[in-house]
């Protein structure tokens, strides 16, 4: 095609100005334009849609690479999170001996955190869907290192200080807990959405597993226990500025589409929070999960220290812990893994298969955690494969369940229903099951006499844990009815967005029409 037009044109958004005449347009595909002025003595070339695809092209690349780094500076501070989490419980007998406290005050220093935790967790959850979420997780995160080291600089006769002060970490961790995954599902949707939030949970029990490492054998190599509190605290402070100056943070609602919603009052949120069934059971399975968690984590190390010790072969402290560090780590890899993997299998079968997934590995550990119960008065080392598949199949759900609440929750109240889930599966889980666990076995204790025997340490922690499994069970039940409503409650969920974003798309046609 060639022939005249005039000196001044539109083609595919781009304005030229053309001196002369037009000599060719050719290429439809490319759409190149080649002018030449009077005297034929020039040429220009432009390719809108090449150079426009181009462009679009490399945006998003660079947005998708720095949606990558964003999950991966997640996970560090998940796992640092965790380490900080489980560095006392690797050393706790030395923590009990330094201070001089019983099982009842050991379980504290874990209950306080978790009190705490719980109970700033709805504040965080309320900020969080409504202002900065990384300078909120930065604040949060700066304050948890700086309390976490100095707790190891309490002297031996102020427990009380020391005790204070790991409450005051899990105000930190609180800011961060509850903002983390929201941030995540902002960033993807659908299966890269499950696949992001299994490589966050995977530093769960990676966190948790070099918590007992790295802190009973730092303090075993420096001879004092406070050395492995100041190991994670710079760490942090590392991860404070790759936050404020790295993490990308998405608009609340990105990924789904949803650029639109617009906040509602925190009782509305709560309201309908609280009409959302799966929402509910997910709550209350999920406490179970931390019930037992939390009971594992806190008293496994020492129930095994007092078996080894009855069965007439006892290891140190820095032993048992890197043994049920590696344990956890291991298990928990497999575990999140696993969960992950048949969760998106499952997805192209039924809508139902998360929640069963979750259910399925609460009620399969039972056995295990039972039986390594019971054997470990005879024979550690089944019962440390026992407590490697009880763990593996107790993972199972950490992503899944996360998963299950993003998708059922709109993104504008994603941070309340997870702050609200931490307080309730906190306030009855883990706040209290390290608690009860030592209440529990110090009576049995003294129903037994002689409550230093190894004797009397073993049977009456080993009477006081046989509760988890029935938690365990009971949490089962909870995610059987899950699957009962989770079908139509993230049907329920995709609509409120869908029907959100559709009026809010048009009103703004309506305001530019208006303005027009």
């Amino acid at each position: 095609m060639s022939g005249s037009l005039p000196n001044y044109f539109i083609l595919d958004d781009m304005s030229v100005e053309v001196v002369g005449q037009c000599s060719t347009i050719e290429s439809d595909k490319t759409k190149i334009l080649e002018v030449g002025n009077n005297e034929g003595e020039s040429e220009i070339s432009v390719s809108s849609n090449t150079t426009s695809q181009k462009a679009a092209q490399a945006k998003s690349n660079n947005k998708l690479r720095r949606s990558y780094v964003t999950v991966g500076i997640l996970f560090l501070v998940n796992l640092l999170n965790y380490m900080d989490r489980f560095t006392i419980a690797g050393v706790l007998d030395q923590v009990k001996d330094y201070y001089h406290i019983n099982n009842a005050q050991g379980g504290a220093l874990q209950t306080a955190f978790i009190v705490t935790y719980m109970i700033f967790a709805p504040i965080f959850g309320y900020l969080g869907d409504r202002y900065s979420r990384k300078a909120i997780m930065a604040v949060g995160i700066f304050l948890w290192s700086i309390m976490t080291l100095a707790g190891s600089f309490v002297p031996r006769e102020n427990f009380y200080a020391f005790l204070a002060l790991r409450a005051l970490v899990g105000i930190g961790e609180a800011s961060y807990s509850t903002i983390a995954p929201t941030i995540i599902a902002d960033l993807f949707t659908k299966e890269k959405r499950s696949q992001m939030l299994m490589v966050f949970y995977f530093a769960i029990p990676v966190g948790s597993g070099l918590g007992y490492i790295v802190g009973s054998n730092v303090a075993a190599a420096l001879h004092e226990w406070q050395w492995a509190l100041r190991v994670t605290p710079g760490l942090g402070i590392l991860c404070v500025v790759l936050i404020a100056l790295v993490l990308r943070e998405p608009p609340r609602g990105e990924a789904d589409g949803a650029h639109h919603l617009r906040n509602t009052s925190w009782l509305a949120d709560i309201k309908h929070l609280s009409k959302n069934k799966s929402f509910l059971m997910t709550t209350f399975g999920f406490t179970a999960v931390a019930f037992v968690a939390g009971a594992l984590a806190w008293w496994a190390p020492s129930f095994m220290s007092a078996a080894l010790q009855f069965e007439g072969n006892p290891k140190t402290d820095a032993k048992i812990s890197f043994i049920f560090g590696i344990i956890t780590c291991m298990a928990g890899i497999a575990g999140v893994a696993i969960g992950g993997e048949v969760s998106q299998r499952l997805k192209s079968v039924t809508s139902q298969g998360d929640p069963l997934i979750c259910a399925f590995g609460l009620l399969a550990c039972c056995p295990f955690l039972f039986g390594a119960l019971v054997v470990s008065r005879h024979n550690s080392a089944v019962t440390w494969i026992l407590i490697f598949f009880g763990e593996t199949l107790l993972c199972l759900n950490w992503s899944v369940q996360a998963d299950i609440m993003m998708y059922i929750v709109v993104p504008t109240r994603r941070s309340t229903a997870a702050a609200i889930q931490i307080l309730i599966s906190h306030l009855l889980g883990d706040a209290g099951s390290p608690y009860l666990i030592g209440v529990v076995s110090m009576s049995v204790a003294e129903s037994i006499g002689n409550e230093e025997s190894a004797y009397t340490r073993f049977y009456s922690l080993q009477y006081a844990m046989y509760m988890t499994t029935f938690v365990a069970a009971l949490g089962g039940a909870f995610f059987l009815a899950c699957a009962l409503f989770v079908t139509q409650d993230r049907a329920r969920a995709d609509k409120a967005i869908k029907a959100l974003d559709s009026d809010s798309t048009s009103e703004n046609q309506a305001s530019l029409a208006a303005s027009a």
